[in-house]
């Protein structure tokens, strides 16, 4: 072992950030303002308070505040499973003869198993400030519908769930989490939201999607008194809550003397990665670091790749607002296989523009290469890591081999989201041999792209 690195870096109780980091702040160009999609003009924040908390909703439109603090009921929260490690995977560049340091940080921690929760207690205290009954909402591999279950049984608010019906059907371990939690879980689509069987009629059969689920969430939110609808990502706040993620890391960096020179995060929506790499981005636009920054996707559902940079619904039904985003249309129903909650069709705005001014690139990759370095890694660091962490494992995995060929001695960082333990049905099928992959065709993507709003801003 190189001498001070230690295995695993931990933060004091006292090091514990204290207030959330606006990436906004310091982008030069802000993320383009989400529009009502009746009258396709910028919501308003009384727009937005008929869906979300109000105080979410503050936070949703403020691009200028650069901290937020941190209210003491949630930090008191987060020490229950916070700091979480930098950890440096010693034994993982063993076992790639690489002369690369690998360091990755650890969400998983918590009994969620995921990055999750570290805005769902956030969502649910200011819905309980609010004096809400409970809230709404959609998950598609189950982490978040976990998460947020948690939070709401710790402040005694009601909560329901919408899950993808392919990950319901997969994951009933991670549904039955969620009721143990006292949450209800619904496959979505279902026939109890007036969109689902609009859905269900259009599409019989079908396996869903997190556009799906939003839907119906959303439904059901604004139908039922009391309620708000919260979402695990995508959203401004969401990010500005992650931005715990990248803080801890980039103080514990600080800590050991060590600067990233690669920082590899996976990407469905983009709350892990737009908080992992928040710090360290900031530093980028301010001119005072640079970083090469690395989304990773999945080839079954590549919006950053292949999608187009353009406003369109933020989910299937059309009821949500539009977002200017990466994105494969809001009708890409993408296929039933492994990748987890990296199902979305769009990504969040902030990390849609910061790709767009190429500020960080963006790969995709196919599952059983994903499931090959999810393998590998488990094998020789000690943790079965989430199918969607595993996508940041193999690029964090491929960058190490070409510093092997070169022989420079990179620092590698990437997020590791959380853990696998609920996603079994997924190794199992790897392990059997039965895994495929599955990559859209142009003309698998055309039919989503046929359904982009016409927007003229």
């Amino acid at each position: 072992m190189e001498k001070n690195i230690p295995y695993k870096t931990y933060l004091s109780e006292n090091e514990i950030p204290t207030k959330w980091y606006n990436l906004r702040a310091d982008m030069k160009n802000k993320p383009a303002p989400l529009l009502n999609p009746g009258t396709l003009q910028p919501m308003t924040a009384e727009e937005l308070s008929g869906v979300f908390c109000t105080e979410l909703v503050k936070q949703e439109l403020d691009n200028d505040t650069k901290y937020f603090d941190i209210p003491e009921e949630i930090q008191n929260f987060y020490k229950m499973y916070r700091p979480s490690p930098l950890v440096r995977a010693y034994c993982l560049e063993k076992a790639l003869d690489t002369p690369a340091h690998i360091y990755y940080k650890f969400e998983g921690n918590n009994t969620s198993g995921s990055h999750k929760l570290n805005s769902a207690i956030a969502q649910a205290y200011y819905a309980k400030k609010q004096g809400l009954k409970g809230v709404t909402t959609e998950t598609g591999a189950g982490q978040w519908g976990t998460a947020l279950s948690m939070a709401c049984s710790y402040f005694g608010l009601d909560c329901k769930v919408y899950m993808v019906k392919v990950s319901y059907e997969q994951k009933p371990f991670r549904r039955e989490v969620m009721r143990t939690y006292g949450a209800s879980v619904t496959p979505s689509p279902s026939d109890t939201t007036n969109v689902g069987r609009k859905i269900l009629a259009e599409h019989p059969g079908t396996t869903g999607s997190l556009g799906c689920a939003i839907s119906e969430a959303v439904e059901a939110a604004t139908s039922t008194e009391g309620y708000r609808y919260v979402l695990g990502s995508v959203l401004n706040q969401v990010v500005l809550h992650q931005s715990i993620i990248g803080l801890e890391s980039k103080i514990a960096f600080d800590k050991i003397g060590v600067k990233p020179d690669v920082i590899i995060g996976c990407a469905g929506g983009g709350s892990n990665l737009g908080g992992l790499i928040a710090p360290f981005m900031g530093e980028k636009l301010r001119g005072e670091a640079d970083y090469r920054i690395v989304a990773v996707e999945p080839a079954s559902c590549p919006s950053f790749t292949r999608g187009k940079f353009a406003y369109d619904f933020c989910d299937t039904g059309m009821v949500c607002p539009l977002a200017k985003m990466y994105t494969l249309g809001s009708g890409f129903i993408p296929s039933p296989n492994h990748a987890g909650g990296l199902r979305y069709h769009g990504m969040s705005a902030i990390l849609s523009q910061l790709y767009d001014d190429k500020l960080m690139e963006a790969v995709s990759v196919e599952q059983t290469a994903v499931f090959d370095a999810a393998t590998q890694f488990a094998r020789v660091e000690g943790i079965l890591p989430a199918p969607e962490s595993s996508h940041a494992i193999r690029v964090a995995i491929d960058e190490a081999m070409k510093c092997k060929e070169t022989g420079e001695a990179k620092n590698i960082f990437f997020g590791l989201t959380g853990t696998g333990y609920f996603d079994m049905v997924a190794y199992q099928k790897y392990n059997d041999g039965e895994m495929t992959d599955y990559i859209p065709t142009d003309d698998d993507l055309a039919v989503g792209f046929a359904g982009l709003p016409k927007v003229d801003l």
